[in-house]
């Protein structure tokens, strides 16, 4: 779910289009193809526009200094190393998350034009931004789309002290006839790391259950995981079925990490350039497991859409609780989008003390 509220008075509004240039060219300078700089920025800007500051250019610098270490390749997406008619494996060659990942599900769906569906499990790539990115990249195809990614490891098992896996995002998006389409996208574990620090920026606590502390009694400190706690799996504790959360986060980390041929659990690469990489790899970097299905390949197509119109229709029609009205996945961000296109995008003073030293390290103007 996006982190979408009302911006702050501490809050820079800065029009999408100057944002998206200066990214652009900060990317340009360091030694990105104008393709896949064009292709980074669409995609890391895609998670401002739809409210996830966590994921979009606040994390510019983490990507910067993971290039600086080697570890991001910019002039590259990779490619398939193993085919079926419906299905590949994909070595990342430690390009771009945001560039890999498209790439790949660019061809997911071409697989699925020709077999009905296309699925691609991909490694050695990078952290890839918004795991909806993806999917919706299949409903615009009139596809339905799958994007799971797995991360560095933040997450304790349920009953676990250790940190065993990463918020392992889930994200799903079905097309429709004329209601806004359905996209799911969600973290596996209470709340997704970017948002603690999101919560860090602001100087603020988190809310119960969300992290556990190095004995693993559950903490409100924004900072507790760099503190030697852990993140915990979606549900928070055992009572609230915490279980199911790392049921989740440990498919999204089997089908993207064990089956590509990445690393899995506790040995994908961490995100922070500083810290070092597993010491005995189980595979290569990141990965991420891509779907795109046609629809047609189960029923008509336009029945299909009709039926999903109806079923998102019966929904907002529910009776709600007092003061609240049901929402259909994906509509925060499609409303926070459709604001921020307009508005622009609100920057912390945090985030924009880091984009102007970035401008200042490559010699870009912000223009903010």
């Amino acid at each position: 779910m996006s982190d979408l509220t009302n911006p702050s008075s501490t809050t820079t509004l800065v029009p999408y289009q100057v944002l998206a240039l200066f990214a652009e060219q900060v990317f340009l300078a360091a030694g990105s193809t104008a393709a896949f700089a064009r292709i980074t920025v669409r995609n890391l800007l895609l998670a401002d526009l739809r409210g996830v500051d966590s994921h979009g250019v606040a994390r510019l610098s983490g990507y910067l200094r993971l290039v600086e270490a080697g570890r991001i390749d910019l002039t590259t997406a990779g490619g398939p190393i193993h085919q079926t008619p419906s299905t590949t494996t994909w070595d990342g060659q430690r390009g771009m998350g945001h560039v890999v990942a498209q790439k790949a599900m660019e061809h997911a769906i071409n697989l699925a034009d020709t077999a009905g569906t296309g699925w691609v499990a991909v490694k050695n790539s990078n952290h890839y931004g918004l795991a909806g990115t993806y999917a919706m990249m299949a409903a615009k195809r009139g596809m339905i789309g799958i994007s799971l990614t797995n991360a560095s490891p933040l997450v304790a098992p349920t009953f676990g002290l250790d940190r065993m896996l990463g918020t392992n995002p889930i994200a799903v998006a079905i097309p429709t006839l004329t209601q806004p389409t359905f996209v799911l996208d969600m973290a596996t574990t209470t709340a997704a790391n970017g948002k603690l620090e999101v919560l860090q920026r602001k100087g603020l606590p988190t809310p119960e259950g969300w992290i556990q502390d190095a004995e693993g009694q559950i903490t409100t400190d924004a900072g507790g995981v760099q503190q030697g706690g852990a993140l915990r799996p979606l549900g928070g504790n055992p009572a609230g079925a915490s279980h199911k959360g790392y049921g989740l986060g440990s498919v999204v980390d089997i089908l993207s990490g064990v089956l590509s041929g990445a690393g899995y659990g506790p040995w994908v690469p961490p995100f922070v350039s500083f810290l070092p990489l597993p010491a005995m790899p189980v595979g290569l970097g990141l990965g991420h497991f891509l779907g795109a299905m046609r629809v047609d390949a189960f029923m008509p197509q336009s029945e299909f859409l009709s039926r999903m119109d109806h079923w998102i229709s019966s929904m907002r029609g529910t009776k709600a609780i007092d003061g609240h009205k049901v929402l259909i996945p994906g509509d925060q961000e499609r409303i926070c989008h459709e604001q921020r296109m307009a508005e622009g995008i609100p920057l912390l003073p945090t985030v924009l003390a880091d984009l102007r030293q970035i401008g200042a390290q490559f010699g870009v103007s912000t223009g903010f």
